[in-house]
């Protein structure tokens, strides 16, 4: 083999392992670049996460205060309702009182 071509096969495995670096160097940026982008998103998910949760917490929390003035309003209509007809029987309750006391 002549010198020339001795010094080209030297030159092209020297420039193969330069290639081979750089490809290295890139594929390692890149799997960098990909980790640093998927923990950005992860963080960027995660905050949109907690967003929603307090979204449809304040939703469940405004529902929730709606339904308890049903429930409380209600409550005080029927026990007005029955305190209505306690009163209407009030007497009737105290004769009954009245005639089992006295009747014995």
């Amino acid at each position: 083999m002549s010198l020339e071509a001795i010094q080209k096969v030297a030159d092209a495995e020297q420039e193969g392992q330069r290639r081979i670096a750089e490809a290295q160097t890139e594929a390692r940026q890149l799997v960098a670049d990909a980790e640093k982008n998927g923990e950005a998103l992860i963080l960027e998910v995660r905050a949109g996460a907690a967003e929603e949760h307090k979204k449809l917490m304040r939703q469940a929390e405004d529902r929730a205060a709606v339904r308890a003035k049903e429930i409380d309003r209600s409550a005080r209509a029927e026990g007005e309702a029955l305190r209505e007809t306690a009163k209407a029987h009030l007497n009737e309750a105290a004769d009954y009182i009245v005639r089992k006391v006295v009747g014995r």
